[in-house]
């Protein structure tokens, strides 16, 4: 997958449309990512030893990782993910938008 976690991203469609934020999770399979503050759904809890009153909580869920980009906040733009070749001929991506190389994100 193109998109990792700790990336930047903006939401491209959907009720989110024109939001960024940061990927949480990714899960490769489902073609599918977390990013946060956004795809805000509420969940009912039931009462358990832990948590006892149980109740409704708040979190984000799962968008298709279709309809996010990768964001570059210095340049304040969107664009696709490409690789490349860096200096040292290791495989890099590279945001088609600025043409600028996406640093890994720190975990």
């Amino acid at each position: 997958m193109k998109i990792k976690t700790g990336d930047t991203v903006k939401v491209i469609s959907g009720h989110y449309k024109g939001t960024t934020g940061e990927v949480k999770a990714v899960s490769p399979k489902k073609h599918k990512i977390i990013v946060e503050g956004v795809n805000i759904v509420k969940q009912s809890l039931k009462p358990t030893q832990a948590n006892p009153d149980g109740g409704i909580v708040e979190r984000e869920a799962a968008i298709d990782i279709s309809n996010v980009m990768l964001y570059d906040s210095k340049a304040k733009k969107a664009g696709r993910v490409g690789f490349s070749t860096g200096k040292k001929g290791e495989k890099v991506r590279i945001n088609k938008g600025t043409g600028k190389e996406v640093k890994e994100a720190k975990k």
